[in-house]
């Protein structure tokens, strides 16, 4: 939920256990979709501007994030291990690796990328799902709260739903790329699914556009019989569909390392349910 702390995937790794006194340990990944209130001032009719509207707008950047904790068991209880190379915060002004069809597209380079393959953040995450190699993958959900728009938008914003002042949070005033109606492309470079490795703290995420790009409130991962990974994906509107991704290759031993490219390569597919009941996947 927006403006909560929810715990959302811990990774039971032996390796955790360099930090820790005793194991067993884990990586504990916090979700934290939204700005809690309490940070969101420049909202307009809510809360009152503060003086340093700048600084303000750089502490919601912190706050729109997944934390990382190591986590390890004392007597009996759960408790955090403090300093730790694993505690990490991944937020808006992350770097990111942009992978897959439409790493490179024209839609995607800016001025501060004119590759299309590297980008700053991800935002307003939900939900995750655990792939078989030990990552997680995290959804950027509503991305388009953050971006002023122009006045008249084309059919390709408006079905983002991209819209003058976004939805009050006023980033664009402070932080040019924001502003869709100047930096129309950086807008393109949100909502995707995201991986990101919580036991290696100096991964660059990787924002998978085979996925496909949507308003996703969840990405969860399975395998066929034949060792390929699937990933079954929901989009969290009204009239919006049902995807999952099925990856041409296998999955390897060897974690991420091995697997890197994994969801690069595939077939997504939409779910088409029919007035009878029966159902069907069309690629």
């Amino acid at each position: 939920m927006p403006g909560s702390n929810v715990p959302a995937a811990a990774a039971d790794r032996r390796e955790a256990a360099t930090d820790a006194a005793a194991s067993p340990a884990g990586v504990l990944e916090i979700l934290e979709p939204s700005s809690p209130p309490r940070w969101v001032p420049l909202h307009p009719g809510c809360y009152r501007i503060g003086r340093d509207a700048a600084a303000e707008v750089a502490l919601q950047h912190s706050a729109v994030s997944r934390r990382h904790a190591l986590l390890e068991q004392r007597g009996g209880r759960w408790q955090q291990v403090l300093p730790s190379r694993y505690a990490r915060r991944v937020t808006a002004g992350t770097p990111m690796q942009i992978a897959g069809p439409a790493a490179g597209h024209p839609m995607m380079r800016t001025a501060a990328d004119p590759t299309g393959t590297r980008s700053l953040g991800t935002l307003n995450n939900c939900a995750h799902g655990v792939t078989p190699w030990g990552t997680y993958l995290t959804c950027e959900e509503n991305f388009a709260f953050y971006f002023h728009g122009p006045e008249k938008n084309d059919a390709h914003q408006r079905r983002w739903g991209l819209r003058p002042g976004g939805r009050g949070y006023r980033w664009h005033e402070h932080e040019e790329r924001f502003d869709a109606t100047r930096h129309p492309n950086e807008f393109n470079r949100f909502g995707w699914v995201v991986e990101i490795d919580p036991t290696d703290p100096t991964m660059t995420p990787v924002k998978h556009t085979a996925l496909g790009r949507a308003s996703r409130e969840g990405a969860t991962c399975a395998q066929t019989r034949d060792g390929r990974v699937v990933v079954y994906m929901g989009e969290d509107a009204a009239f919006e569909y049902i995807y999952k991704f099925v990856s041409r290759d296998k999955v390897r031993p060897g974690g991420f390392a091995a697997n890197r490219d994994i969801l690069d390569h595939g077939t997504l597919y939409a779910a088409r349910f029919d007035a009878d009941g029966s159902g069907r996947w069309l690629p």
